[in-house]
């Protein structure tokens, strides 16, 4: 592509698996970075988690798009040798193992950092590197178990649930990228390279920075919602969100519902007082609301600008008006598995176009070549099984 993205000629050299890590690195190349996926030869472990096909699975194909595929056996001598000398000449180094790992491979920070103190190194862990917790295993189920995910995720039952996407894999690698980000900036003014050391305990815990402020203010759990009416009602056929936050919006629900009488009983001319009689209001709405289709209720709403939204699955989402509009879903030819809409990041402008993402080993040579090697280094290695090239995959590889 012709525009000139934030990090077009940066190198990323990702040993990471799962999510954390690959989806940071995932992040920066679609802001130009040029990223090498090395894996080992059984795979990432995160081809077999999920919704498998092919030697994928939506997990690998989602955070590793675009991504160089090398697959390298670290765990010979010549392998990690191989593994070092990428390492150095990479910009960015990205893995997630348990504390320990990356030094045993060669790939520690000490030593890459002594040889190129100008590396961005990226380790990401489930409790950091040291402490008490440090090397107890880590999953997304178990922190939000841990940080209290599950707790502010409580039902009208009050049972902690856990919330329904790997949130804590995600938001560590959505603050790994910007602090890969700022730690570009620091090393473009003085010359150095840093160390990032992030947690999933830590990511959990920063994203609910609101809800420990109010557990400390309240004492306990707020419960519920923080007004009323609010909440999901059914129609004739679907689900609306229908909410209002303060006397302003409750006067245009009233309006948009055709209940004037609302608006003149001093038993819902508060937030506070509406949070009383919440069951009554709910009642109401949810009695008045599946007496006609979601559409009908949706050209009311719209016309009092009230606060709506139609509750919708993925199928939906992509036949939303503004999905077209914004351009949102990308289409992603995968081999084996044909075409995928999916989106990337935010602002069109500052992206690539989403690409395939790489069999196991499906540029290693070309990366090997990239790299210094000549051709009979690389006819060694893939003779000694170090590293592996997938069959039938051949040309120039991704950018």
């Amino acid at each position: 592509m012709n525009q000139q993205l934030p990090f077009t000629g940066l190198r990323i050299l990702d040993i990471s698996q799962g999510i954390a890590g690959p989806y940071c690195a995932q992040i920066l190349w679609q802001q130009g970075a040029s990223v090498t996926k090395v894996e080992p030869p059984e795979g990432d472990w995160g081809r077999n988690v999920g919704v498998v096909r092919d030697e994928h699975s939506a997990l690998s194909i989602s955070y590793n798009a675009g991504k160089q595929g090398l697959c390298l056996d670290a765990r010979s001598e010549s392998g990690k040798q191989l593994l070092q000398r990428l390492a150095l000449q990479a910009d960015v180094f990205v893995q997630n193992f348990r504390p320990g790992v990356a030094e045993r491979l060669g790939v520690g920070y000490a030593a890459l950092a002594q040889s190129k103190p100008d590396l961005i190194y990226v380790s990401i862990s489930g409790y950091g590197a040291d402490g008490p917790y440090a090397q107890a295993p880590a999953s997304d189920s178990v922190m939000q178990a841990d940080t209290g995910l599950m707790f502010a995720n409580q039902g009208a039952d009050q049972a902690p649930r856990r919330i329904g996407l790997l949130l804590a894999d995600i938001s560590t690698a959505l603050y790994a990228a910007q602090q890969v980000a700022a730690a570009l900036y620091q090393r473009s003014v003085s010359g150095r390279g840093a160390h990032l050391e992030l947690s999933l305990f830590e990511a959990c815990a920063a994203l609910q920075i609101n809800d420990m402020a109010a557990f400390a203010l309240a004492g306990e759990r707020p419960a519920g919602a923080v007004s009323a009416p609010n909440g999901v009602f059914a129609t004739a056929n679907g689900q609306l969100s229908v909410l209002a936050l303060n006397d302003d919006q409750f006067a245009r629900l009233c309006r948009a519902l055709e209940r004037p009488e609302w608006l003149a009983d001093t038993r819902f001319d508060s937030n506070e007082k509406r949070m009383t009689a919440r069951d009554f209001l709910h009642a109401e709405i949810a009695r008045q609301l599946v007496q006609a289709p979601s559409e009908v209720w949706e050209t009311r709403l719209q016309q009092h600008d009230v606060l709506h939204a139609r509750v919708r699955d993925y199928a939906s989402v992509a036949e939303h008006p503004q999905t077209a509009h914004l351009g949102m879903l990308q289409a992603i030819e995968q081999p084996g598995l044909g075409t995928l809409r999916l989106p990337g990041l935010p602002g069109a402008n500052g992206r690539r176009p989403m690409q395939a993402a790489p069999a196991i080993g499906q540029h290693s040579s070309e990366i090997l070549t990239a790299a210094g090697l000549n051709s009979a280094e690389i006819a060694g290695l893939l003779d000694a099984g170090v590293v592996r090239q997938a069959a039938g995959f051949a040309g120039k590889a991704p950018i």
